[in-house]
């Protein structure tokens, strides 16, 4: 077996973990839950990600890489005056909407048809407030800050992938060694805690509908497309259904739904892994072994986040969306005709209003809609 196989695991598990933990953990946050919920929320969701990419990896001899929707996790954090409760109950409904496009097609037909602009242009409405964040948290600690900007900024230039998490081990050390951070927790393994889940129709509207259509068009069809451009011919209703489905399973544990990757799986199923196809699916049981370890020391890593300074949190979940937010402006702004729907969109999704208990993100895609209906019904 060529080492190429198991370290490019390492680098994708590495670089969508620690990349990412802190949106995960900001999500957490906004829902209200305790430091044993949050656990519960990653040792859950990295569990799903070792069962799922192992099973289909296997199943379907391809490098089928999994994992969590960072703008998910990103609008989830955004959303405001829901629990923890809700918030499973969010999941559940999202995991049962997956599990339902991957065994109906006329439902997977019917979300490629809500244009990429507006449903891109409230994408970025949702993560550029945490983009933003990254940079308002200079002028607090400026001498702490600021260095790890620039070194953010220069290293993406020779490793982009690595870049967030330079910034995130750096900034740890450097907080350490400077004195803003008290103490170490102690090590400890993970355990589950079981929340029963609620439902309302505003976290229907305002979390659940946002957060799926986030999951298909930024995640499922973006790790769809990754996977075609690597030579193979994945089947879409499978792969979304079993992520679905695992993820009904965890989400009473706190879990946010699961999908298939985007920039993960593009460092698994390149040439430098393999120059045989066939061989690369390998890189898939080495993923799952990562990230269950991630998952026994789930509690660990959240209590080491947890005395971490605000501003080195603030920083890298906002780092962590850079690419996510360039993205998703190009694509919203791509289109000439469609310009105005996807900015409308954009603007109202960024703004925060909340109306009848509904959050901006469902209110950003509504505005973006009826601007671009508008704008079609002039032209015929």
């Amino acid at each position: 077996m060529r080492p190429s196989i198991p370290s490019s695991a390492f680098v994708a598990a590495i670089v969508g973990f620690g990349g990412t933990l802190a949106i995960i953990i900001a999500a957490a946050n906004s829902l209200g839950a305790t430091q044993a919920q949050t656990a519960s929320w990653v040792t859950a969701i990295c569990l799903a990600m070792a069962v799922e990419t192992l099973w289909l990896s296997w199943r379907y001899k391809m490098p089928v890489i999994t994992a969590w929707s960072t703008p998910g996790a990103a609008l989830v954090a955004a959303s405001s005056g829901f629990t923890m409760a809700e918030g499973v109950g969010a999941f559940i409904v999202v995991a049962v909407l997956l599990v339902a496009t991957g065994l109906f097609k006329p439902l997977t037909r019917l979300i490629s048809r809500i244009p990429g602009s507006v449903a891109s242009a409230m994408l970025a409405g949702i993560v550029v407030t945490f983009v933003m964040g990254a940079f308002r948290a200079a002028p607090a600690d400026p001498l702490f800050v600021l260095p790890l900007l620039v070194a953010f900024f220069v290293i993406r230039l020779f490793n982009p992938a690595m870049s967030v998490l330079f910034v995130l081990v750096g900034g740890g050390l450097f907080a350490f060694l400077s004195g803003r951070v008290g103490g170490l927790p102690s090590l400890e393994l993970s355990t589950l805690t079981l929340t029963m889940p609620a439902f309302s129709l505003q976290a229907l509207m305002g979390l659940a509908l946002p957060l799926y259509l986030v999951t298909m068009a930024s995640q499922n069809l973006s790790g769809l497309a990754v996977l075609r451009a690597a030579g193979y011919e994945p089947p879409a209703g499978p792969l979304i259904a079993v992520t679905g489905l695992v993820s009904l399973l965890t989400a009473p544990l706190n879990a946010l739904t699961t999908n298939l990757a985007a920039i993960s799986a593009a460092i698994c199923t390149g040439p430098d892994v393999h120059p045989d196809p066939a061989k690369r699916w390998l890189t898939g049981p080495f993923y799952a072994f990562y990230y269950l370890l991630f998952a026994i020391f789930g509690a660990s890593l959240v209590a080491l986040f947890a005395v971490m300074p605000p501003s080195l949190i603030a920083l890298v979940a906002g780092l962590g969306l850079i690419g996510a937010l360039s993205n998703a402006l190009t694509i919203a702004l791509k289109d000439e005709e469609d310009r105005m729907a996807a900015v409308t969109a954009f603007v109202v999704t960024a703004s925060g209003l909340s109306f009848l208990g509904v959050g901006s993100a469902f209110w950003g895609l509504v505005a973006g809609l009826a601007v671009l209906f508008l704008d079609r019904a002039k032209k015929r």
